[in-house]
């Protein structure tokens, strides 16, 4: 006799009943989700480290999981290293290296990459500028002169140079609508001041457009040295033959004298609101933060696991207040940013204009109670989980390899703490947590960033805690970003008595 799937669900459905009516009211639903799958074991591959005569520093990483080869260079200067009143530089000379060199045209270049079917980049971040040469086994040697053409001779073309400029100074004027990048740059100007890291990435429109030649070709040679540099090569390569490629096209590369390095100096956290008024916006973008821990100190695990706790992804504390709980926004977070020199945390989200002010008092609140109670086990927990659980997919491929590698060594971290990650994670305690949020957590300096309507929300801020506030218009940011000082106080109508 044949049944039908109706049939068999009523049959399941009774036995199900009557098994359930046998035991113990079952805890449903429960409050909180089930322990998490142990993490999967973690298999780093193996490395060998040399430096040149010339002070190239060179890691190879044997990944042979893949035909393939990355090959990846650092050079220890980025935007922090832009010459007074030339901000957006670094960025420019990292966009130019695949522009064109001594012997090939930019066209040349693409041609060249993509008929052995590689992948090319090149920029500039904070503190580095970087290229990245992706391929497959059989066209290393290839990558590898690639590679060392476009470090050391880009020609910066006067038309290519005009090129990238238009280009940058597009981006900067489309980006003055993003409220995103606006709540992003106000912040870093807030939180790090003077110090280098407040200025723009990408400078500033009258930055950019002042920006020569010379300026360029003057970077280059001062911070583009082997022994400013490092050289990760990952994948289907043997140790032997890619340290005798890269002595072979680097080792003729000059070392020379290295300017200063940016200032170490930080400006001590300062309780401070600045408003950007955008007419019109719905929703506000709201930063709340202060300048934090630099990269190479030894609490920064233990502060990252702290952060992914208030609001790292999975479940959090903002998102169950903010999003879960009073349904203020869709999503909402906090993160540590650190750097070479210094670091900032900030926790952010988008709400609706209305609900500004409240979204802001709950932020706030969430910070404080970070920093005064206790966390649980159960959140601890999780944050492991998710840290420890996620960390094998930033090792899978050559490319992600080669940058955990090179940030490594960049920031002066132990390379052979890199397989032990998981365990370490696994070895915050909640004692530990404790301590450095109350270490590094100043819920009372912090910087305030609110990007949207101003008239919408400004006269609820005083009833929340945060009446002193400044308002930026969005012609205003060039010089509260560009100027000598980012202390200035702007006027506003909106504030007027």
């Amino acid at each position: 006799m044949t049944r039908g799937w109706g049939g068999w669900a009523v049959v399941v459905l009774a036995l199900g009943c009557a098994t359930a009516s046998a035991q113990q009211p079952l805890d449903w639903p429960r409050e909180s989700p089930p322990p998490p799958l142990p993490a999967r074991q973690v298999h780093f591959p193996p490395y060998e480290i040399r430096t040149l005569s010339n002070g190239l520093q060179v890691v190879v990483v044997m990944h042979h999981e893949q035909p393939a080869v990355n090959l990846r260079l650092m050079v220890g200067a980025g935007a922090a290293s832009d010459p007074i009143g030339k901000k957006g530089v670094a960025a420019l000379v990292g966009q130019l290296l695949d522009q064109g060199t001594a012997t090939r045209t930019a066209t040349e270049i693409a041609e060249a990459i993509d008929y052995v079917g590689g992948v090319l980049s090149v920029g500039a971040g904070t503190d580095l500028s970087f290229v990245n040469v992706l391929v497959m086994r059989d066209s290393f040697d290839f990558a590898v002169d690639l590679l060392a053409e476009i470090t050391r001779t880009p020609s910066f073309e006067l038309a290519e140079i005009e090129r990238q400029r238009q280009q940058v100074l597009s981006g900067i004027q489309v980006s003055l609508d993003d409220p995103a990048y606006l709540a992003g740059v106000v912040f870093g100007r807030l939180v790090y001041g003077e110090h280098p890291y407040g200025m723009p990435h990408n400078g500033t429109r009258q930055s950019v457009l002042s920006i020569s030649q010379e300026d360029l070709q003057d970077f280059h040679m001062a911070h583009y040295a082997p022994n400013n540099a490092l050289v990760a090569i990952v994948g289907d390569v043997a140790a032997e033959e890619a340290f005798a490629s890269v002595e072979r096209v680097f080792s003729d590369w000059e070392r020379r004298p290295l300017p200063p390095s940016p200032s170490t100096e930080l400006p001590e956290p300062i309780r401070r609101v600045v408003v950007v008024d955008k007419p019109g916006s719905v929703q506000t973008a709201i930063r709340v933060g202060h300048v934090a821990l630099p990269r190479d100190s030894p609490d920064h695990l233990t502060f990252d696991v702290a952060l992914k706790i208030l609001g790292g992804e999975g479940g959090n504390r903002l998102g169950s207040v903010l999003r879960t709980e009073r349904s203020l926004t869709y999503a909402a977070s906090a993160d540590v940013a650190s750097r070479r020199f210094g670091g900032d945390f900030m926790a952010k989200t988008d709400t609706r204009s209305d609900a500004t002010a409240e979204a802001l008092r709950l932020m706030v609140e969430e910070v404080s109670r970070l920093r005064r109670e206790r966390v649980s086990r159960r959140e601890l927990e999780n944050a492991q989980a998710y840290l420890s659980g996620t960390f094998p997919l930033t090792i899978e491929a050559p490319n992600a390899i080669a940058a955990q590698v090179l940030e490594s060594l960049l920031y002066g971290l132990d390379l052979d703490d890199l397989p032990r990650y998981p365990q370490r994670i696994n070895a915050v305690t909640v004692d530990d947590i404790q301590r450095v949020s109350r270490e590094y957590l100043q819920p009372q300096r912090l910087s305030v960033v609110l990007v949207g309507e101003a008239a919408t929300f400004i006269g609820d801020l005083a009833g929340v805690g945060f009446g002193d506030v400044e308002v930026l218009s969005v012609t205003d940011l060039e010089r509260f970003l560009g100027s000598g000082t980012a202390q200035a106080v702007f006027d506003s109508p909106l504030l007027a008595p």
